[in-house]
């Protein structure tokens, strides 16, 4: 009978270790998936004006994975020198803590939670097991961490001050990045309005407040009740607003959108979407809401995936970006890829410049190209972001 027991405990540690070491590079393997490995090939013109670029794009999920940022990987889309290679000079990292199994853009309800099975076997640490908050502290620990190992080349921005100092860094270094946090919805407040000043002293700027579920602030596009924001959601908004934080608006219910829109007196983003006009989705910008958007002077972020513009091409991107553009302004429309966020792409972070292959052969020129690619990011951070300094830099 003890030898039986020692069996099944060596067979259990077996299966544990697989787990913990298998089972996370499979599903990062599986769910971020790049339809087109680089290199890739571009007009002599196209890679002359993406080098010349500042390149910044709205959404990235790298952080939720099992890779080393600073490191190359030849899965997913994203990491420090994939980054660089693609001459990115600002990119968002978003904290993704909880999303339902069988997700769809359909309904979700916020019953069950297909994260918990990957941080465990990720070996995050066991606080982050059972709490959302402790999830969004904790990516925001790995990218601080990255960027103090970085010898200077990663660099995170919290303030006004930060960004100026990193610009100015930059043209004598050109190939060091700033990351900014965002979250993937608010439900890491864990129905807690206190909680709100702990993501932001955490370095939370952007905050989007839904994911692919309902939850204690506002109604998602694919949850059960798609209703707008809660008394809870009102008092955050507010708050948000207060300590210069940037609303995001992607995964929000239309009545969301709609009641935020009617409250806010900053800027807001839609970090990464698609349109309407172009792509017929339950989470895609309607047209009313572009304008909406854009009158408040706000910034809509076009993804790279097939939920968003109906293709992975790069045209298909582009022919969103030409409509945002044509209906409200060069002004209002940004990169929002998606990269690792369980999506497949046509190209990895080092293929930037293929969008930008695409915006000169739709007509663009170089100066609305320097807007799209990174021009109105910057614009909104210097508009939004708290004034002053920190230590990011």
């Amino acid at each position: 009978m003890r030898k039986l027991l020692w069996v099944l405990l060596a067979i259990g540690l077996v299966g544990a270790l697989g787990y913990v070491t298998v089972a996370p590079w499979y599903v990062d393997q599986a769910f971020n998936r790049v339809a087109e490995p680089p290199p890739y090939e571009v007009s002599i013109k196209a890679r002359a004006l993406h080098d010349q670029l500042f390149v910044a794009d709205l959404h990235d999920d790298l952080l939720l994975w099992s890779r080393d940022p600073l490191k190359r990987y030849e899965r997913g889309h994203t990491d420090l020198p994939r980054l660089v290679e693609g001459n990115v000079g600002l990119q968002v990292f978003s904290a993704v803590t909880k999303s339902p199994w069988g997700q769809n853009y359909v309904n979700n309800s916020a019953d069950s939670d297909r994260i918990t099975p990957l941080v465990i076997g990720e070996l995050w640490p066991v606080r982050t097991w059972t709490s959302l908050r402790e999830r969004a502290l904790y990516i925001a620990e790995r990218l601080h961490e990255a960027a103090a190992q970085s010898g200077g080349q990663l660099v995170v921005l919290e303030t006004t001050g930060d960004l100026e100092r990193f610009l100015a860094r930059r043209v004598q270094e050109p190939t060091i990045v700033a990351g900014v946090l965002a979250t993937e919805g608010l439900h890491p407040l864990e129905d807690s309005f206190e909680n709100l000043d702990v993501l932001i002293d955490a370095g939370y700027r952007v905050l989007g407040l839904t994911h692919f579920f309902d939850n204690e602030v506002a109604g998602s596009a694919h949850g059960l009740e798609r209703g707008g924001l809660t008394d809870l959601g009102r008092q955050v908004i507010r708050h948000m607003e207060a300590r210069h934080i940037i609303v995001d608006l992607a995964h929000a219910s239309p009545q969301t959108i709609d009641e935020v829109l009617n409250m806010a007196t900053q800027p807001v983003v839609v970090s990464h979407t698609g349109v309407q006009a172009t792509c017929l989705g339950p989470r895609n910008l309607s047209d009313q809401h572009i304008q909406r958007i854009a009158e408040g002077g706000g910034l809509i972020g076009i993804g790279f995936w097939e939920g968003a513009v109906c293709d992975i091409e790069p045209a298909a991107i582009v022919r969103a970006m030409r409509h945002v553009v044509d209906l409200v302004g060069i002004d209002h429309v940004a990169l929002g890829s998606d990269f690792d966020g369980s999506v497949r792409t046509k190209f990895d972070a080092t293929g930037l410049e293929l969008i930008t292959d695409a915006l000169l052969a739709e007509g663009f020129s170089e100066a609305e190209i320097r807007q799209i690619m990174g021009g109105n990011v910057l614009r909104l951070l210097r508009e939004t972001l708290p004034p002053g300094r920190s230590g990011g830099d």
